[in-house]
């Protein structure tokens, strides 16, 4: 258990060095390395959920060594309840990728597998960093084998995506680094006088250290860059392109795990470092969230291109998290936290049931369907099951976030909850639309009449995130009992 985080996170990273070794043309070992080294850390992985103790707010599995002690720099790792999820979603979503890719990527699979797996550790790293330069050399080492996989693997605009991806985040990040050093430089440890980039250390004394006006500028520092991986209303624009042209596991990983880093961000950095600018701040994240999820539910419904709908998806739920997180109370909070989780299930498996069509047709317009159900009544079925999910279904998974977080929403702003209330009723229209117009109606398409049904590897990838999206939302008490201690905890700060 003392080494079990670092084990968790370079795992992935071990295999990756072993496929550097390995011939090209063995694809078969290539794939078996992947899906092992991708398997093992999920199981691996699962130690830490039922090691968990559920009646700590602390962080646990809590790794500590000096790595640059001139500059108050250690090797930290930790995860409270709400690391917990993420890393869990993370390792869960990564075999699935790894698994769901076979067959699918053709060319420099060594290539693809070895960008799959350096990302899940990068990923990892920046849920269990508790070192503010640790966290940022994970956040930064995560951007490079996403460029590869937008870039080399994706569609006909790969490039502009991948270079879109990597200046946005760029821009961020640079502020973040900026205000990652100020903290570093005026938010002493106030026992020895040291300056630090001990995150605990940091939350105990970075609010009383900072007037409110410094606070303000960190906080606006640290959520530019947070803001723009959400990606919030108007930083969203790198989101649909970088979707549309990433091959079907990148846009999984990303809508499932990398987008959930600027979610994190927000309740990990930004609210508990500067609680009192975080209150000031609410008004202006509220509106932006507001603006996100009925902006990207009315810009779903015009969309012609499937996996685009899904994408512009993305910006209006991640405005429900935002939108509960800064509620500041821990209804909102706790919602916002298994919205992320809920999040990541459900768009990651609506972006693998748009690639199985479009392997199949090569197409992702929706003019180009209609009356799949006939064709392909396995493949309806998984495709209702997840679209019901992702409006909010009671019974399903995205049920339970969106309620807490209105929930959360009315107590603190009852106007923002009404208005949040409108994105619900838009995700259904867009959604069932979609569905109707892809599913039903008169299979009048030569190209769609020798469609195949779900093979045996789509279900072995459908299977295990149906089954989540069910347990989530007929029994969320295991996820929200390990949430709750580490939201209540940051409540208090607020106070």
């Amino acid at each position: 258990m003392d080494y079990l985080l670092s084990i968790v996170i370079f795992l992935p990273l071990a295999g990756a060095i072993v496929l550097l070794f390995l011939p090209k043309g063995s694809i078969t070992l290539i794939k078996i390395v992947s899906l092992i080294a991708s398997l093992l850390t999920f199981i691996i992985s699962l130690k830490l959920y039922f090691g968990f103790d559920v009646s700590s707010a602390d962080f646990q599995f809590v790794e500590r060594y000096q790595w640059i002690p001139d500059f108050g720099i250690t090797y930290q790792l930790g995860i409270d309840g709400i690391s917990l999820l993420l890393v869990l979603l993370t390792t869960f979503l990564t075999v699935l990728c790894v698994y769901g890719s076979f067959g699918v990527i053709k060319e420099k699979l060594k290539a693809y597998m070895f960008c799959m797996l350096f990302l899940e550790t990068g990923m990892l790293g920046v849920f269990c960093a508790l070192d503010l330069f640790l966290f940022y050399i994970f956040w930064e080492v995560m951007l490079i084998p996403m460029y590869f996989l937008i870039g080399v693997w994706g569609g006909p605009r790969r490039i502009y995506a991948a270079v879109k991806f990597f200046i946005y985040t760029m821009v961020g990040s640079v502020l973040m680094l900026v205000a990652i050093i100020y903290l570093y430089l005026h938010g002493m440890d106030a026992v020895s006088g040291e300056r630090t980039f001990d995150l605990l250390k940091l939350m105990n004394n970075a609010p009383q250290s900072f007037l409110p006006q410094a606070q303000m500028w960190l906080f606006a520092a640290f959520a530019l860059a947070f803001a723009i991986k959400v990606p919030m209303f108007p930083f969203h624009t790198w989101l649909p392109d970088a979707h549309v042209e990433a091959p079907t596991a990148g846009s999984v990983i990303l809508a499932g795990v990398l987008l959930k880093m600027g979610t994190y961000g927000f309740i990990r950095f930004c609210i508990p470092l500067f609680p009192q600018a975080a209150k000031e701040f609410v008004p202006l994240i509220s509106i932006l969230a507001l603006i996100g999820i009925v902006y990207g539910a009315m810009v779903s419904m015009v969309q012609k291109d499937l996996k685009k709908l899904v994408a512009f998806s993305s910006v209006s739920h991640l405005g429900f998290v935002m939108l509960g997180l800064f509620s500041l109370n821990p209804q909102g909070m706790v919602g916002g936290v298994i919205q992320m989780i809920n999040h990541g299930l459900s768009t990651g498996a609506l972006f693998f049931l748009v690639g199985v069509i479009y392997e199949r047709r090569h197409s992702r317009m929706i003019a180009d369907f209609g009356g799949l159900a006939r064709q392909m009544p396995r493949y309806a079925t998984v495709f209702m099951i997840v679209a019901l999910s992702s409006l909010g279904l009671p019974g399903l998974n995205g049920f339970v976030g969106e309620f807490l977080i209105l929930l959360g929403t009315f107590q603190s702003n009852q106007a923002y909850a009404i208005i949040a209330a409108s994105g619900v009723v838009l995700a259904a229209i867009y959604l069932l639309w979609m569905f109707r117009r892809t599913m039903f109606g008169p299979l009048d398409k030569e190209e769609n009449k020798g469609l195949k049904d779900l093979n045996l590897r789509e279900w072995l990838v459908f299977v295990p995130m149906l089954i989540l999206i069910v347990w989530l939302g007929v029994y969320p008490y295991p996820f929200l009992i390990r949430i709750t201690p580490a939201v209540l905890k940051i409540a208090a700060i607020l106070q």
